[in-house]
């Protein structure tokens, strides 16, 4: 049965929201600013909007804010980006704490600096004892790899085959504890997916916004929030 326009979005707020950041460079470029400030405006409304979420009684808030692929883009954008996460785990991760929040990273690895590393695995030591909510960073990240990888931890620990389920293949993610996703969206007005958390989003409910990231705000929030509070979640039934 769907639920009432009447119920509040807290009483049936995703336990766990994923956003595709998409629009950062396009919004720079809309406001005449280098593409580059497109993505600190990003970084700036994540650690808005994932509070908020938190707020709003939203339980785990994945965000994709660096791919496997885009590793591709120009020196300086890729150096950016780079500099930009750093400054996340490094910097801005105290105010994270004070807050309650838990930050957990979902990624490879490879390609990634020593410093990136220690950055990460500190901050993720520094908050792992937080409840206002989990933060999951999507970093150096893509969905197909993430299934590839936990294929080769299962391979390794010789599991029987008659044991293996969704519930074993599970344990093998990079972030067991995450629950499946509830609501994904992607900002911008693109409709694909782009490799993200492909496996925790088989039964998702999918919004696609046209709004850029940079541009997302409460009430683009709440606007996500009570659309899905009305789906009928029928899980294949």
């Amino acid at each position: 049965m769907p639920i009432s326009h009447t119920e509040s979005t807290q009483e049936v707020a995703p336990k766990h929201i994923a956003f595709i950041l998409d629009g950062n460079r396009r919004w720079a470029e809309k406001n005449g600013l280098p593409k580059l400030e497109g993505h600190r405006r990003g970084a700036e409304v994540l650690k808005h909007i994932s509070e908020k979420a938190f707020d709003k009684g939203v339980k785990y808030f994945s965000a994709f804010v660096f791919s496997t692929e885009n590793w591709k883009r120009t020196k300086e954008e890729v150096g950016y980006l780079m500099d930009l996460m750093l400054q996340l785990f490094k910097r801005d991760i105290k105010e994270i704490h004070k807050k309650g929040i838990k930050v957990v990273w979902l990624g490879m690895e490879d390609q990634l600096s020593k410093k990136h590393l220690k950055a990460i695995a500190d901050a993720i030591e520094l908050t792992k004892n937080n409840t206002k909510g989990t933060l999951a960073l999507c970093f150096n990240y893509g969905g197909k790899q993430e299934i590839i990888d936990a294929a080769k931890k299962l391979m390794q620990s010789n599991i029987d085959p008659s044991e293996l389920n969704e519930e074993t293949f599970e344990k093998a993610m990079y972030v067991p504890e995450l629950p499946p996703i509830d609501l994904l969206v992607r900002t911008s007005g693109e409709h694909r997916l782009s490799n993200f958390m492909l496996w925790q989003a088989a039964y998702a409910e999918l919004s696609f916004i046209d709004t850029y990231w940079p541009d997302f705000d409460e009430n683009a929030l709440d606007e996500v929030l009570a659309a899905y509070a009305v789906r009928n979640r029928r899980f294949g039934v």
